[in-house]
């Protein structure tokens, strides 16, 4: 009897313990939602590419995390807060997923990340740039990966006065991203010697004439417009800047600028502008490798920094959630951050405890007709910026730093 009874508290002993030793991932299944711009000014950067990104690094991955699947879904946010905030509520609510991704725009960004802090999720930022996400409004749920308005500002700005453009007017998106951007930028030109003589701000998304911010640009008589702007803004003052003979007098500086904007220009309106970047496919054998696998499945089309930025931070959110032994945000973000990244986006870089991701970043110029031998072969790389001159210092604004 003794001994009968002594096997059956071995058993239930070594049944609680291969228990405790099961993954723990909620609802069976870890879901990851791309949550950006699928149709609007900012889709081509990210939206349906960015999807694609989510959507490899979960098969790269196997399709599974400790056993259980891994899915992905997308949504349009419309470059609108409100709608970013209510889709967020109801994947956290309804779907059950686990992480969002990219959000793309500040506004929307800085609409969902508090949503995510409440129900205990997780954020990893791809398309976004104000400081303020690892600043005043960080959260311990979030990852900002790509860029940060302050490594643009740093790497674009700071170059440009180098080369003699001391005086600057700002062309600035009339949202948190373009004046956080104008903000930062011309700081740094102050700082290198510069001065700024003034701006102007144009709605966005919506903007489609810039001949009377242009020609206010103009008169200001600064040897730099600053395009403190993205996407289809960035695309069209560009064009309109060289339509009515500005660039025959006066450099633009496009302070965020993707090689898709590049594409749509065209080598002859873009040539000779330098721009701060955090990553080009063409940099070495294994950007080279992932960019054309992505292009397979995305009709030619090469990955911008956001959409590989995206590939990049699902991949470590994987990984991390495999050496964690579970999906519990708190244990996952520990790890992400523990752990360092490695692959062909940041090799060696780490997650900080206000949650930026500091990589290197590169300060490229677009090459000439003449210079570019094959498709998408559009940057020279003139600098690599290492991660500790390319980001700033921790935040002690965020209020997850220990102080």
């Amino acid at each position: 009897m003794t001994k009968r009874f002594a096997l059956a508290v071995a058993l239930l002993l070594a049944a609680g313990t291969a228990r405790a030793a099961d993954p723990k991932i909620s609802d069976d299944v870890v879901k990851i939602g791309v949550l950006t711009d699928m149709t609007g000014y900012y889709s081509d950067l990210s939206g349906p590419g960015s999807l694609e990104a989510a959507k490899m690094a979960a098969e790269d991955f196997g399709g599974k995390v400790l056993g259980k699947p891994i899915v992905v879904i997308g949504a349009d946010h419309q470059l609108k807060a409100d709608v970013a905030s209510t889709v967020a509520r109801k994947w956290f609510d309804e779907e059950k997923v686990d992480a969002i991704v990219d959000l793309v725009s500040s506004s929307t960004a800085l609409a969902v990340m508090p949503v995510a802090a409440e129900k205990k999720r997780i954020t990893l930022l791809s398309g976004p740039g104000t400081t303020a996400i690892t600043g005043e409004k960080c959260t311990p749920y979030n990852a900002h990966w790509t860029y940060n308005n302050w490594a643009l500002a740093n790497g674009t700005g700071r170059e440009v006065v180098k080369q003699g453009g001391n005086t600057w007017y700002f062309l600035t998106a009339d949202y948190v991203f373009g004046k956080s951007l104008e903000e930062d930028t011309s700081n740094v030109v102050k700082a290198a010697g510069g001065k700024v003589l003034g701006f102007s701000r144009h709605p966005s998304p919506g903007t489609t004439d810039f001949s009377s911010f242009l020609l206010q640009a103009q008169a200001s008589g600064a040897k730099i417009i600053g395009l403190a702007n993205a996407g289809a803004d960035t695309i069209n003052a560009i064009k309109q800047a060289n339509e009515f003979g500005i660039t025959k007098k006066q450099s633009l500086a496009g302070l965020l600028v993707f090689i898709s904007d590049i594409h749509s220009l065209g080598l002859p309106t873009a040539q000779g502008m330098y721009l701060t970047t955090a990553f080009y496919w063409d940099r070495d054998d294994a950007s080279r490798k992932w960019a054309k696998r992505f292009a397979d499945r995305m009709k030619g089309k090469m990955p911008t920094m956001v959409q590989a930025g995206v590939y990049s931070e699902v991949s470590h959110y994987l990984k991390a959630i495999q050496a964690a032994g579970t999906d519990a945000p708190d244990a996952v973000m520990a790890k992400m951050r523990e752990m360092p990244v490695n692959d062909f986006f940041a090799p060696g870089a780490r997650l900080g405890p206000d949650g930026l991701l500091r990589h290197d970043m590169y300060l490229v110029q677009v090459k000439t007709p003449a210079e570019s031998k094959y498709a998408w072969d559009y940057y020279k790389i003139v600098k690599t910026i290492p991660a500790a001159e390319a980001f700033p210092p921790v935040s002690d604004k965020c209020p997850n730093v220990k102080k």
